[in-house]
């Protein structure tokens, strides 16, 4: 269970919101919706203890996320909209050294079976400056599919994804939900995903 109580967030002299709670737990999803610089990104990046809130608090089981450090980000999976790949890499490549920064283990075969999923079959070895952005961003999405993380939080996760590519990341979230995962994501378009949880942002 994720809890977040009072979360406040200012950008300069401005604040962005304001009393923010929200609970979300295992099996469920949160839709974070809200005007173009209503701090949707700044929540997520606050979520995944990549920023500190100017006030509040937020807990991972019960536990603030302060105390838990690497214990949290364990458990977590944090896709920024603007993530990258490694452009003289190759996908395969791409894929097993996000496995050791994260600290897991990937074996080959299954980063090849997850590259296969998103349509990146065939363009395994081939340096990721050669592919188009919809197949950059299918790379970063197969982390999705060999991460063990409990926690995903994903900003704006179906940018530049054709609608074959929005329905294989549907499903995959689907699957993590229904397996006992939390998920909490941002996008601009309706979402494809059934049971969900709608959160504001906004002052």
């Amino acid at each position: 269970m994720l809890t977040a109580t009072g979360l406040t967030c200012d950008r300069g002299e401005r604040r962005l919101f304001a009393g923010l709670d929200l609970a979300v737990g295992p099996g469920e999803w949160l839709h974070v919706q809200g005007e173009n610089g209503a701090g949707k990104t700044s929540l997520l990046r606050i979520l995944a203890g990549l920023a500190p809130p100017a006030a509040g608090e937020i807990r991972w089981k019960g536990e603030p996320i302060r105390m838990l450090a690497e214990d949290y980000r364990k458990e977590l999976l944090f896709l920024g909209h603007h993530g990258a790949v490694k452009e003289e890499l190759t996908p395969l490549e791409n894929l097993m050294l996000a496995a050791r920064l994260d600290g897991a283990v990937l074996d080959e075969t299954t980063a090849l079976k997850a590259l296969a999923r998103f349509g990146l079959r065939g363009r395994e070895d081939l340096p990721v400056r050669f592919l188009s952005a919809g197949q950059k961003r299918r790379v970063l999405l197969a982390r999705l599919a060999v991460r063990q993380a409990a926690l995903w939080i994903l900003d704006e996760p179906f940018t530049a994804l054709d609608v074959k590519a929005v329905d294989m990341l549907s499903a995959l979230i689907v699957e993590h939900v229904t397996g006992g995962g939390i998920a909490i994501l941002t996008s601009h378009q309706a979402i494809p995903l059934p049971n969900g949880k709608i959160l504001k942002v906004g002052p």
